[in-house]
């Protein structure tokens, strides 16, 4: 093997190993974030970030939208005096 052989295979190896890397690096993201800002639902994120991911990617980001968007607080009424 000449040496463009050997470069050409260490160049393969790191595309296929970096594709890897952010391929798991965006599917914990929403799952991350959302445990980062406590959200009441965080495994429930996570889950969605991997399926979501795994699945087509097209639903993808409404994980990630839903992992910054909090749960409404629940109304109370106030007390009558």
């Amino acid at each position: 093997m000449s040496f463009i052989d050997v470069f050409a295979w260490f160049i393969l190896i790191f595309l296929v190993i970096t594709a890897i890397v952010v391929f798991v690096a965006i599917g914990m993201a929403p799952g991350y974030i959302a445990k980062k800002r406590n959200h009441p639902w965080a495994e429930a994120v996570e889950v969605a970030g991997w399926i979501t991911l795994i699945c087509g990617f097209v639903l993808w980001p409404l994980a990630l939208i839903w992992a910054f968007v909090d749960a409404p607080a629940p109304y109370r009424r106030e007390a009558a005096p």
